[in-house]
């Protein structure tokens, strides 16, 4: 592990949701005091088919498998841009728009990137929410190459 002076690629991994601005502005901030450049990851997941994407009785207009990908593509490269141009101000940032497993897709990135310390946050999900969806921030931290500073998500 480097030490703190001497980490020079942050990678911070935002998701549509109010707690991006959290996360990016603190991994920004960190970036800025190390003169660190940054790479931002977003990974949508892959939609899931199902009958109901194209019942009639829910929808007249079937939304097809496809569509929905490249809506989420569009929606994630949006988010990026915003993030860099908001709390990138003067940092140099490389944007990482990504579809698949969110896990899988932050570590590949970190490793791709050559990441010296990865950034996320957490719902903080717990009992039957966090057993059902799983923890995106705890299963990166057991699978990532470089050190990663989680960022509660939790209302003050």
């Amino acid at each position: 592990m480097k030490p703190l002076h001497q980490i020079k690629k942050i990678l911070i991994a935002i998701e549509n949701s109010q707690y991006s601005d959290r996360v990016s502005s603190f991994g920004y901030d960190l970036a800025k005091q190390l003169n660190a450049t940054v790479g931002l990851v977003h990974v949508n997941d892959i939609p899931v088919a199902t009958p109901y994407a194209a019942d009639p009785l829910i929808s007249e207009t079937p939304v097809m498998i496809p569509e929905v990908m490249s809506a989420q593509e569009e929606t994630g490269k949006r988010l990026l841009e915003n993030i860099a141009e908001t709390s990138g101000i003067g940092v140099n940032t490389y944007l990482f728009n990504k579809i698949g497993n969110p896990y899988e897709g932050i570590v590949s990135t970190a490793e791709e990137f050559e990441a010296d310390l990865l950034v996320l946050g957490t719902h903080g999900r717990t009992g039957f929410d966090h057993f059902i969806s799983g923890s995106v921030a705890e299963k990166v931290v057991r699978n990532s190459k470089c050190p990663v500073l989680i960022i509660p998500n939790k209302d003050e």
